[in-house]
């Protein structure tokens, strides 16, 4: 049908995982396979998180899953049925961050892993450079909006990893589990 081309169906991918997490992973938004399911992380930016949880012995389990804006953001090309992501709008990260503030607050998590420059700015501010802040403990910078006062760790998106050239992979995949490994210290600490 023609209009199933310019409006395809999304639906809203809520978080995952432990109300009592004492880590909460945020990502960008939900990817093709995370809006059919229903779920954060279940494609291959979620398979590659949980190969780099288990690298940095984090387990999946016990934390809690989500993202800063809640629908699929994509377009369709002329040919081919294949949804391209988009980016969000910094209207639709500042949308959904009620949502996002309000999983935080519920959540009470004692450390908040953002995972690339949207959830990072989401929480952080539109300011924020992950490039000058990667893998350094942070706080949030409006604690009072949540009521909680989290250590904060930001780091690369598992897709930057995929996307990424084949022979810078493996570096960025040690990087991201370096950075899961010391968002985890900060826990025991």
């Amino acid at each position: 049908m023609p209009w199933q081309r310019r409006r395809p169906p999304s639906s809203t991918v809520f978080g995952a995982g432990s109300a009592a997490a004492d880590m909460m992973l945020v990502g960008e938004q939900p990817g093709d396979q995370e809006d059919k399911a229903g779920a954060p992380f279940v494609g291959p930016a979620g398979r590659l998180l949980d190969k780099a949880l288990a690298a940095a012995d984090v387990e999946r389990e016990r934390l809690y899953v989500t993202n800063a804006v809640k629908h699929f953001k994509f377009t369709l090309p002329e040919r081919g049925q294949r949804r391209i992501h988009k980016t969000p709008s910094r209207t639709e990260v500042v949308s959904c961050r009620p949502w996002l503030l309000a999983e935080v607050d519920a959540v009470q998590p004692d450390v908040l892993l953002l995972l690339g420059a949207t959830a990072a700015q989401s929480l952080m501010g539109s300011t924020f450079r992950l490039t000058a802040h990667r893998g350094e403990a942070l706080r949030l910078p409006d604690a009072g909006d949540v009521g909680w006062d989290p250590q904060v760790v930001a780091t690369a998106h598992p897709s930057s990893v995929l996307r990424g050239r084949p022979e810078d992979r493996e570096k960025a995949f040690e990087a991201l589990v370096s950075d899961l490994r010391f968002a985890a210290r900060l826990l025991a600490s």
